[in-house]
């Protein structure tokens, strides 16, 4: 039982020391830009060891320095709710959770493999997972998401995590951030992009990499419109 508990006590320590060191790392993200996430360096490897890492688009720019419309348009599309909430939609997580067993459900009736939907996650849960999180899909990682979702809303202020997520997201195989996505697909900077671009940016962000090798389809159109009608009554932190 020593044994036992020795072990235990051994882990119990590896997780604070874990937990001390994401505070840590979130704390000081409140004065000094993160040069990278853990998706992005996971990202990078994947391109070096398929020669392709010359492809790598990245530029920080400050919040100013971005489209009032791309701010909008991505709040709009992915959290519409983001500067209410304290980081975490729960209603959104249960839904998300119903769609996927109903889902689950279906498949096994068919006989074939089931697909999941993971949705139901604010742009604070997901910045908290590309920044810090690895990209298995585990009850674990999304409990620890859960709790550095709500380090990010403690430290950093709701400008702050919105700036830090356009400037890290991908929008494609190697592109990550505004500026970047900005000059690929429109030539321009991301403080000079339109309404409607912002849009056509905003709603590639849950399938970017497929987005990216359609950006003129009709399906992105249709929601590009629809997102552009609720931009005017979106609010910004």
């Amino acid at each position: 039982m020593q044994a036992v508990w020795r072990a235990l006590a051994l882990l119990l320590c590896g997780v604070l020391v874990l937990e001390l060191f994401f505070v840590g790392r979130i704390a000081a993200m409140a004065a000094i830009d993160p040069a990278s996430t853990s998706f992005q360096r996971s990202e990078a490897w994947q391109l070096l060891q398929a020669g392709k890492l010359g492809q790598w688009r990245q530029q920080w720019v400050p919040y100013a320095r971005i489209s009032e419309h791309l701010k909008r348009a991505v709040v709009a599309a992915e959290d519409d709710g983001f500067v209410d909430h304290g980081g975490i939609e729960w209603d959104a997580i249960e839904r998300a959770w119903e769609r996927n067993q109903r889902l689950e459900q279906r498949a096994q009736a068919a006989g074939r493999a089931p697909a999941k939907v993971y949705g139901g996650s604010t742009i604070t849960q997901q910045l908290a997972k590309n920044l810090l999180l690895s990209g298995e899909r585990q009850f674990a990682r999304k409990g620890q998401e859960l709790v550095l979702a709500k380090l990010l809303e403690l430290f950093l202020s709701k400008q702050r995590i919105l700036e830090i997520y356009l400037n890290h997201v991908e929008w494609g195989p190697g592109i990550f951030g505004a500026e970047a996505a900005a000059g690929y697909y429109f030539g321009k900077p991301a403080a000079r992009l339109s309404a409607a671009e912002a849009a056509r940016l905003a709603v590639m962000l849950p399938q970017p990499k497929r987005f990216a090798l359609q950006p003129n389809s009709r399906y992105l159109a249709q929601r590009a419109r629809a997102v552009m009608r609720r931009m005017n009554h979106t609010v910004l932190p």
